[in-house]
């Protein structure tokens, strides 16, 4: 299928041919928006058990990655900042 077929079928009706002009109140775009919506999620697939907990272990360590990556600049930045103006942990008075 090509893309214009995807954009022609996309921005016509449940049936396949594309909406009047008459057609083109709000009702009609709403009821139009409403079908469309329902036939993309009858295209959705659901993933199987072991596929979820594969993509969940990804997302997981993915995260604890960015987590150590994220404190290892901090603690970077904060000690270069700390040298660059000799902060002492104190203030004086």
């Amino acid at each position: 299928m090509s893309e214009d077929q995807v954009t022609e079928t996309a921005a016509s009706s449940s049936k396949g041919r594309p909406a009047k002009k008459s057609d083109s109140g709000l009702f009609a775009r709403i009821a139009l928006f409403v079908r469309q919506v329902i036939g993309e999620l009858k295209k959705v697939v659901a993933p199987t058990r072991k596929e979820l907990v594969n993509y969940t272990v990804v997302v997981l360590v993915f995260v604890a990655i960015m987590m150590l990556v994220v404190t290892i600049l901090d603690l970077a930045f904060g000690t270069g900042i700390k040298w660059v103006f000799g902060a002492t942990g104190t203030t004086n008075h």
